[in-house]
This record gives structure tokens, sequence and C-alpha cells, in this order.
């Protein structure tokens, strides 16, 4: 088949955007030099190939063009790594991957090892901790003693600082502690600081017996994993109560069912799942990965705006067959990983734009007709997967481990896939979708996203823009007014019956959400990534609630985020220290007559800086860069930033903070950035110091005449991006984008940019 054949795809400008920063094949220069329809005609064409393992002789023109027009169409979209790498040199196509790690040092640092290889790839990675022995527990072979999980947690933490996932974004991180676990009190305040542990997402894994003690008031037994015996017992509910607290303060940790998730195992008799992908949709075994790809509900709707019940079933069953296809065009980054993939043949089918159809059907999201169309939706997609995976093994085979699995003993028709539904985060492929993102509701119908002049352009989503607009009541001072309020509800501008049905996420009480995300799960496989949205004002009650009525409802986990919570701590922090309550006080160390460093050569758009690096015995001391013979302001600033990173490190700062704080500052204005600057193996002139102090302190010289990393190129700010902050509704902000430095929201369980569609998920 030729590409001239195809019709070109369906895409916004907004889809538009992020397909060519992040998706689209590049040169060496950063030059885009794929267009979209080529990228989706490369990924079909290489993910049918896999039909040719059980036909040689096939036919794959018609199939190629299935697969194109599911992902030019909209209607299916495969998780990032595969539109990002399916025919490319990686071809490396899952999103995630769950690790395990042994109560040894070998064990645990082998672990980081292939977690460097997986972020590498493009791939985000989870983890139970819950085998490493506790903190002050005996190490024999030292006759010292165990440091604990939590040490760990920060190694892996390190670990994924300094390596870029997939050449575009930091990597993504789930750690897991089990509730009888000696050091869970550790665990549960892990991320009390929000400068801490910032590559990963926590959970709890509660077990039954934990929920039985909780619901009778009793205690837990505590077990140390090296013997397995008994240490000790908690209070289940003064656990319960830490748990629900700390959630409460800033969203973590959540929760997961451990057990519910295990009764759910299809293979039992290969492992035990101990810990899931980063948002917590995809329980795994050791070394399994996950496969996903979403179905656009957004487009399943006929005219006359009934739900396409036909189209979805072949869509379905074409997605299906697609990520099957996926799993045997896979290069996995490990052998023990393609073994564990391959052997039970995880997909995990999901759905996004379930805000739109709600939208476009004009049923409220917190409403029993919503509920009973979420089990007529999903119902539907599970029984169709099913049947898919099930004809497929006719043709191509059960899944390696079906002897002995649960369909096994159950009697059942031999099935392809171990499993075949998961509803995830959609992250940047709702958007390429032009969709709402998974099951959520939408964060905001109107929002305004700065541009490159400084100048803010009003977003307003499409379904409402063009209903105001039919209905009369759109006016540029009512969308000014919704994108303050954040909600249309109480809004007397517009009609009644269209408040009800223009829900946000903010405008969903907390059990609505959950009874959402409940009502999904009963239909899917594996998991459901949801955030359950608190109001800045609930209690610790509230969320307590929430919590006990996700297990009584069936839900595996859950996730929740109260508004302005991570703000909250960062601002009194700031006012605590502004007041000067703060009593400690630092002082630097005392320079030493004579100290030793080196000096290395870092190539920037503003000339050669030299950066020299001096130690003392407590290691790194202070920090001279020079820019060349340049002089002015250039040269001033890049003295007074090496004297503050100086100061702090002279002062007990740990170097490795100064590395994160300053690295991937890059210069904001394109008129103000050097003539090549996008094509220099540095960001800016602080990006340069920083990279120069982290290769030193990895033993390297700091020397970066070698090195080559992308930088943007001045086609990505001409395409409207900006470094200034998004003035969106800030209580959802968690933090400022690593891309552009706009505000990320918290939603769907990630953390994403609406200005420059940056996001920690797939």
């Amino acid at each position: 088949m030729e590409i001239e054949q195809l019709r070109e795809p369906k895409l916004t400008e907004n889809a538009n955007t992020v397909l060519q920063r992040r998706y689209l094949k590049k040169n060496d220069k950063g030059e885009v030099i794929e267009t979209p329809k080529e990228m989706f005609f490369r990924v079909a064409q290489n993910i049918s190939r896999a039909d040719l393992k059980y036909d040689k002789d096939k036919d794959l023109d018609p199939l190629v063009e299935e697969f194109y027009y599911m992902m030019a169409e909209r209607e299916f979209m495969p998780n990032s790594p595969t539109l990002m790498n399916a025919g490319r040199e990686l071809q490396q196509l899952s999103a995630c991957f769950v690790l395990p790690i042994e109560d040894s040092l070998p064990g645990i640092f082998e672990t980081v090892k292939h977690t460097a290889m997986i972020h590498k790839s493009g791939g985000g990675t989870g983890f139970s901790f819950s085998r490493i022995r506790p903190k002050n527990d005996l190490v024999k072979s030292t006759k010292g003693v165990s440091s604990g999980p939590i040490s760990f947690m920060q190694v892996f933490d390190a670990a994924t600082d300094v390596i870029k996932q997939g050449g575009t974004r930091r990597g993504a991180n789930m750690a897991i502690l089990r509730v009888d676990h000696p050091d869970i009190r550790d665990f549960i305040t892990a991320k009390d600081d929000n400068r801490m542990l910032n590559n990963f997402n926590i959970s709890v894994a509660l077990t039954d017996r934990f929920m039985e003690a909780l619901n009778s008031g009793g205690e837990y037994s505590l077990i140390n994993p090296r013997d397995g015996k008994v240490v000790g017992s908690e209070s289940a509910s003064e656990i319960f109560e830490m748990i629900v607290k700390q959630a409460h303060k800033n969203g973590e940790p959540g929760i997961v069912f451990i057990d519910r998730i295990n009764r759910d195992n299809p293979t039992p008799h290969v492992g035990e799942i101990e810990s899931t992908n980063p948002c917590g949709e995809q329980p795994l075994l050791p070394y399994e990965s996950c496969n996903l790809g979403s179905i656009n509900l957004a487009v399943m709707l006929k005219d006359d705006n009934s739900i396409d019940w036909e189209r979805l079933r072949r869509v379905t069953r074409s997605s299906v067959h697609f990520l099957d296809n996926v799993i045997d065009m896979n290069d996995f980054p490990l052998p023990e990983i393609s073994e564990m993939t391959q052997g039970n043949r995880k997909i995990g089918l999901g759905i996004m734009g379930w805000a739109d159809i709600l939208f476009r059907l004009g049923i409220p999201y917190d409403s029993e007709r919503a509920i009973e169309l979420a089990e007529r939706i999903m119902s539907f997609v599970k029984k169709e997967s099913t049947e898919m995976s099930r004809e497929l093994a006719k043709k191509r085979g059960p899944f390696p481990n079906f002897r002995g699995s649960v369909f096994d003993q159950r009697g059942e028709p031999p099935i392809r896939n171990a499993t075949t539904t998961t509803i995830a985060p959609t992250g940047t492929i709702s958007i390429i979708a032009g969709a709402s993102s998974g099951v959520e509701p939408l964060f905001a119908l109107v929002f305004k996203r700065t541009v490159m002049d400084k100048t803010q352009m009003m977003e307003v989503h499409r379904y409402f823009r063009e209903l105001a607009k039919e209905e009369g009541f759109y006016s540029d001072e009512l969308m000014e007014k919704i994108s303050e309020r954040g909600t249309v509800r109480g809004l007397a501008s517009v009609p009644e019956r269209f408040q009800a049905v223009f829900a946000t996420a903010h405008d969903v009480t907390p059990e609505w959400h959950t009874r959402m995300q409940a009502t999904f799960q009963k239909y899917t496989d594996n998991a459901v990534s949801k955030t359950v949205n608190f109001p800045h004002d609930a209690t610790v009650e509230d969320v307590k609630k929430v919590y006990l009525l996700a297990y009584d409802l069936g839900c595996k986990g859950v996730t929740i985020y109260r508004d302005g919570s991570r703000e909250e701590q960062v601002l009194s922090t700031i006012k605590k220290k502004k007041t000067g309550m703060d009593t400690g006080v630092l002082r630097p160390r005392e320079r030493p007559k004579v100290i030793t460093g080196v000096t290395g050569r870092v190539d920037t758009g503003c000339g050669a800086l030299y950066v020299t690096i001096n130690a003392d015995r407590f290691g790194p001391f202070e920090m001279f860069a020079n820019l060349g013979k340049s002089g002015g302001c250039a040269a001033a600033q890049i003295e007074a930033l090496a004297r503050m990173a100086s100061l702090a490190m002279r002062s007990g700062v740990d170097p490795w903070q100064i590395v994160k704080q300053m690295k991937g500052i890059r210069c904001p204005n394109p008129k103000e950035a050097p003539l090549g600057m996008a094509e220099q193996s540095v960001l800016s002139c602080p990006d340069g110091m920083a990279k120069a102090l982290e290769r030193y302190l990895l033993g390297q010289s700091p020397s970066l005449e070698e090195e080559k990393t992308t930088a943007p190129t001045l086609d990505y700010y001409a395409a409207g991006h900006d470094v200034e902050k998004d003035e969106m509704e800030e209580s959802m902000i968690v933090g400022v984008c690593p891309e552009c430095g706009n505000s990320l929201i918290y939603q769907d369980g990630c953390s994403i940019c609406q200005s420059c569609f940056y996001s920690k998920c797939s």
C-alpha cells in the first residue's frame, strides 16, 4: 500500500503541536522530518507486520489501512511509546513495567540499572519495596544494620533524576509498601516534604487482614520480610488515620487493595502481584509490561447523537488485534520482560472521551444516567474484547501460561490475552485524539493560555462553544467569567439545563467520583486510573469516607487530591521563612588555605563556558564559572550564580539538589537567546553549570564538549509556547512544567501542563 492512497488525519491544532514536539521523527538538528500522516502510516505498517508470524503469505495492505484509519480518524490511540517508536530503531512499545526488588544490595542495584534502561527507552516503572528488610534490622554479611526501604527509594529517585526518559521527559515511578511492613509509618510520611521523592507516586498496599482489623477496631501484625516472622503489631485505625491525614495534606499516599488485586490475578501459578505501574491502573507481575491503548468515545456517536454500537464493536475488535500485535513487534529492554510479557500477553484496552460523550448526550457526569451509560459502554467493550481475544486464540493459540491459569481452572475456552481491559490516564494521547482524558470529568470548560508575545488566548471546550452559540448565550464576557469562576454551575447567564450537563472536576462530589470509578472497575480486568477530587475545605473525615467507600464498592485502589493542598505547603513554607520563624541558621564552612579542583569546558550558544569545581574533605566546596571573553550582564549573572551555588555547598546543601534546581533552565525568549543556542548541548549557561556539576558528582570530567542533547528549537517558541505562567485556576496547580515553565495541574493521577501538553503519563 502507498501512503498517497490514504486520507489525511483529522487532527486539531493542539494535536499537531503535541505531535511535532514529542512524537514525530526529527533529524540530528532537532528539525521535524515526518508528518502526522507519515507517523500513523509508519505505526500501522510496523504493527501489522506481526500477522506474518502467523500467516507468512498474508496480504497486509487491508490491515495497514484498517490500523491507519483507526488512528487517523481518532477512533483509537495506542500508548505513547508505540506512536513514538514503532517502525524506528528503538522499537520499544510499552508504556510501563514492574520490576522486582530483592532484599540484597546486588539485587537492589541490579534493579536500579534495569530502571535506567527502561526510562531511557521511554517507559515508567513500578516497584514493591515490601521485600526489603526494615531499617536497623540485622545484615549478617556485614554485621551491620539495614537502612530500610525508604533509603533505597531515594536511590531510585536520584537515578531517575539523571536519566532522561526517551529523550523527552523524566521517568515516572510507583512505590508500594505493604501495610504490614515494619517501616510502614516512615513510608506513609515519606512525601510529607513536597521536595522529596518527586519522581515517585506512592501507595500503601492494604491487606484483607488490615481491613478486617480496621472494621473491628483491633490490631494487626507487622511482619519482617527477611524471615516472615511477626515483629510487632499496630492499631489498624491509627495507621489508617495516618494514611488519610497524609493524603488530605498533599494527596499521597494512595491506597491499593492488594489482596483484591491478587484475587483477580489471572495467572497465580506464575507469580503474585505486588505492584502496579506509575498511575496504578495496571497491576503487574514482576518483569511484566503493560501494552495499552484507548478508544475515543467522543467519535462513537451517530449524527442523531445515538451511540454507534457497530462502530464501537469494530474498533474494539481491531484494537485488540492491534495490541496483541504490539507484543510480537515489541523490542523489550530486558529478556526477563520479554519472557514474562509474552508468557501472559496482557493488553489493556480502555476508553477516553467520557466527559465528551456525556456532553454530547446531555447527561450530567454526576447522575444515575451517567452511571447506567458507563455500565452499558464498558460491559460492551469488555465483552467484545474478550470475544476477539478468544478468536485470536483459535488462530494463534492461547497465551503460553494459559495452562494452570484461572481460565483453565474454570474450564473456559482458550484466550489469547490474560487481560484485555484497563482504563488508563490518557495524558497526551487524548490531546492527539482531541478527546477528554480517560474517564475523568473535564478539568475546565474555559481557561486562558499564555502565548509567546505574552498575550492570553481563551481556550473554550468545543462542544460548549458550539452549544452556547446555537442557544444564543455565547459572549466573550461570559467566557471570561467562566474562566475566572471555574464552573458554569450557579451562573445565571447559562441556562440551568446546561449548568448540570457541563460539569467539571470541581463540580463533581467525591462520592460521585468514586461511584464512577467503581462502575468502570466492574468491567475492567485490570484497574481504573482516576483522581477523586476534593474541595479545599474538605476534612480528613471526608477523605476517610471515600477510602472506605472505594473499598466497599469494589475499587482496586484510590487516589485523591484536595484542591490546593500541595501549593498550600509551599506557601506556608515561604511564609514561615519570611516571618523569620524558622530558627535554623546555616553557617558556611571556612575555606581551607589549599584546595584542589578540576576545570571543564561547556560549549553554549554564548560561547565556551569554563566551569571549575573545587572540593574539600567533605565533598564539593565551591564553583567558579567564566564565559570566555564576555563581560557585562552575562558574566555578572554567571558569577553571581556560581557564588550562590558555592555558598550552598559550603553550607551543607546536597550538591545534587543544586543540580536539580539549575538543570533544565533555558533561555526563555528566542529574541534574547544567542544565535545557535538550540543546536548546543546545553539549554543555557545555568543548565551547562548544572550538567558540569552533575558529571563531577558522577566521577566524570565536567567537560561537556562531547555530550549531545536536544534543546528546543526556535520553531518551538514560534508555535506559541512561552515560559510565562498560566493564569488558570490555581487550586489544581501542583508545580511548574519542566518543559515550558507554565503551571502543572493534577488530573487523572498525573501532573499535566495544559499549555504545552507535557504529561508524565502516556
